[in-house]
């Protein structure tokens, strides 16, 4: 994989606890910010708190809710075996087995098994875009101007390649941007305007990158394909929201009518 940031998201320097020796605010912030994820996922654990770098009182108090949860001794304290089951959702998104016999089977597979994994962003001290998620599809990047729907998608498409031993960089530079890939789309002639879409809906196949325009050289969202009904497309994408939001805070599975909305469509045939 080229992608391999999330790396530093699946281990602390030293056992963190309140009053310890060995604190640190760095892991302290990721401890807070696991157990913050931890409740998108579980609203009753109350395991919420300040991601201050900070391990008071209420940070130990979550862990120990956290703990309760899943049957641990409540000590309240984050040892290695402790973090690794925390941080064990990008663990599992990124090192997963994924099957597939072909690189586009991969794609769809890898997506679906990032969206199991329930991938938010954090808010942290006014800033969106924040946490471990968004900082290991964006390369260590997070705050309000991150937008990580395309770190997203290449992180999916990089870590499928890498099952075939390819290179994702082959088919696209390592960007953050939609218009870099759209226009990458255009040199190559790989990108497929919505308007030959909704003409032919056989020109896309699943894997495939749908990019949303907001004018012919301007997109300003993407995701995966993973499948293509009657004038629909069914994604996987990152930085959405219930409302299709090209800065939402998590990764969603949606519904997307591409006879209505301007989906150009970015194909990965060269790198199949």
């Amino acid at each position: 994989m080229q992608k391999t940031t999330y790396l530093k998201e699946l281990s602390i320097s030293a056992t963190q606890k309140k009053g310890g020796a060995n604190s640190n605010k760095k892991d302290v912030m990721k401890i807070q910010s696991w157990l913050a994820l931890f409740a998108m996922s579980n609203p009753n654990a109350g395991t919420t708190t300040d991601v201050d770098g900070d391990f008071g009182q209420a940070t130990e108090k979550s862990v120990m809710n956290y703990q309760k949860a899943k049957g641990l001794t409540q000590n309240g304290v984050v040892d290695k075996p402790t973090f690794d089951l925390l941080s064990e959702p990008m663990k599992n998104a990124f090192e997963g087995n994924i099957n597939g016999a072909s690189l586009r089977q991969l794609v769809v597979n890898t997506a679906i098994n990032h969206l199991k994994n329930h991938p938010f962003e954090l808010n942290v001290k006014g800033q969106s875009n924040m946490g471990p998620w968004v900082r290991a599809y964006m390369e260590g990047h997070e705050g309000t101007s991150w937008f990580w729907c395309m770190g997203f998608v290449q992180g999916i498409i990089d870590q499928a390649a890498s099952l075939q031993e390819k290179n994702f960089k082959t088919l696209m530079p390592l960007t953050f941007s939609c218009d870099t890939v759209g226009t990458i789309g255009l040199q190559k002639g790989l990108l497929s305007r919505f308007t030959a879409v909704r003409n032919n809906p056989s020109l896309v196949k699943p894997g495939d990158i749908f990019l949303l325009q907001k004018t012919p050289n301007d997109w300003i969202h993407t995701g995966i394909i993973i499948s293509i009904g009657n004038g629909v497309f069914e994604t996987i994408e990152g930085n959405t929201n219930d409302g299709g939001s090209n800065n939402g805070n998590a990764v969603l599975k949606r519904v997307r009518n591409f006879m209505q909305s301007k989906l150009d469509v970015f194909s990965i045939e060269p790198l199949v």
